[in-house]
């Protein structure tokens, strides 16, 4: 178990030091996190890797100078902070980095439940990983396994400022996956499942994952390549969340400031269909993203990033808040020397409409279930990737496709974009299936 006590009493100790070696301000995190993961293959153990360890970060401001340091121990207290006073004196001015008011900070904390004390050890994982597997390979027609793995950890988090912020927290996390194969030489095709929680209890039967991977390989067999064109296309809820990804990358306070999003210019515009409404909901009970508070102290409220197409604000965090001019909002992470802007539980609200019926009223189209690459340009808004998945044809699906590309503008995209109702919630940033309409379709 993680002494939380202990973590602060080491965030304290580290902080005292700080000011007394010159600081202005200064902020800590310690940090301490256990981990245990097993890999099958073939009915048969692959890897079993254990670890645990500590993380100290210290940030420190004279004037408007800031410098950090990071170790995995401090077993010297003094000589770090020293040498990160030493550091911010030669560093050249930030009039953008400081530490939160003191009224802006968290008083008070909710309760969310964010720990599991339940501690898997290396046989049940292991039972956990097989039993995927053995689903897997279950399915006619799979021929082999690619692995399975199941996994568990923990972590301890204190962040204490020298303008009177403390607060700690414990948070866990289980997961489960695999992967199947089948057909044979160049006609071999692949998928997976996965499921993962903040407590075990919430994970998906090892079964219901195995067999969903084998199936999903079996689908994808005997793929063809379809003409070009420019057709309606589904996205799969499996990968739908890459849309409302590039949404979050393009009104994150540090991408507007440095004129890298494409969306920079268009607070409170119509950036989406007015059916969308997305949200951030750091509260959320078990959620892969909530956070008692965020990496400069502050409180995490629920915000409405996009409402009925609308952008509302901006994911900042205090530098980028300074910058822009605008209030912070409790999105900061801590992340290397500093602070960066970043969403907690965010997600699409779902449609109206099922999936089915969404695939019917397409008539004709593409429905995604895989995309490749990384042809995104986030000044622009270009949009362009490797696709499969399956044609759509009088309502229904015909067959696996593949060898596909898609492309567009995501300023056009998310305006033509339409969520069906299948919306669950699994990891931070979860989104249901999506219709877009009209995408450029390269083929045969």
């Amino acid at each position: 178990m993680i002494d939380l006590k202990k973590l602060e009493e080491n965030a304290g100790v580290l902080m005292q030091a700080a000011m007394k070696a010159g600081a202005d301000a200064c902020d800590v995190v310690v940090a301490h996190g256990q981990s245990l993961s097993v890999s099958v293959r073939d009915n048969e153990v692959e890897n079993t890797n254990r670890s645990e360890g500590d993380e100290f970060s210290l940030r420190v401001l004279i004037g408007s100078k800031v410098a950090s340091v990071a170790s995995n121990q401090i077993s010297d207290v003094s000589a770090l902070a020293e040498r990160a006073v030493a550091m911010a004196k030669v560093s050249p001015q930030d009039p953008f980095q400081a530490l939160a008011e003191p009224d802006q900070l968290a008083k008070n904390f909710p309760e969310i439940e964010l720990f599991d004390e339940t501690i898997p050890n290396a046989d049940a994982l292991t039972k956990r990983a097989l039993e995927t597997e053995k689903a897997g390979l279950g399915v006619k027609g799979i021929t082999k396994s690619m692995g399975a793995s199941a996994g568990w950890g923990t972590s301890g988090f204190v962040l204490a400022t020298s303008n009177g912020f403390s607060g700690s927290y414990l948070r866990s996390g289980f997961s489960v996956s695999t992967a199947m194969l089948c057909g044979e030489g160049e006609k071999m095709e692949r998928d997976y499942d996965f499921s993962s929680a903040v407590f075990q209890e919430d994970l998906r039967a090892s079964k219901d994952i195995g067999q969903r991977a084998g199936a999903r390989a079996m689908r994808k067999l005997g793929p063809k390549q379809i003409d070009s064109g420019n057709l309606p296309v589904i996205f799969d809820r499996r990968i739908s969340s890459e849309m409302l990804g590039a949404l979050l990358g393009s009104i994150n306070g540090t991408s507007v400031v440095r004129k890298t999003s494409f969306l920079r210019d268009q607070m409170k515009d119509q950036v989406m269909h007015k059916g969308i409404t997305i949200q951030d909901d750091p509260r959320i009970q078990r959620g892969a993203g909530s956070r008692l508070f965020d990496g400069e102290g502050l409180a995490c409220e629920k915000m409405t990033l996009i409402e009925n197409g609308i952008l509302n604000t901006w994911l900042l965090d205090g530098a980028s808040a300074r910058e822009l001019g605008l209030k912070m909002n409790g999105r900061g992470a801590r992340s290397g020397s500093g602070t960066s802007p970043t969403s907690t539980n965010a997600y699409m609200k779902a449609g109206e409409k099922s999936l089915d019926t969404m695939i019917a009223e397409m008539g004709t189209g593409l429905y995604i279930t895989e995309t490749i690459g990384h042809g995104l340009n986030m000044v622009t808004g270009d949009y362009s990737k490797g696709v499969a998945g399956y044609w759509v044809e009088n309502g229904a699906l015909q067959y696996p496709v593949a060898e596909i590309t898609i492309a567009g503008n995501l300023k056009e995209m998310f305006l033509n974009m339409y969520p069906a109702n299948d919306l669950i919630f699994e990891g931070s940033t979860n989104a249901p299936s999506l219709l877009i309409e009209g995408m450029t379709i390269g083929g045969k």
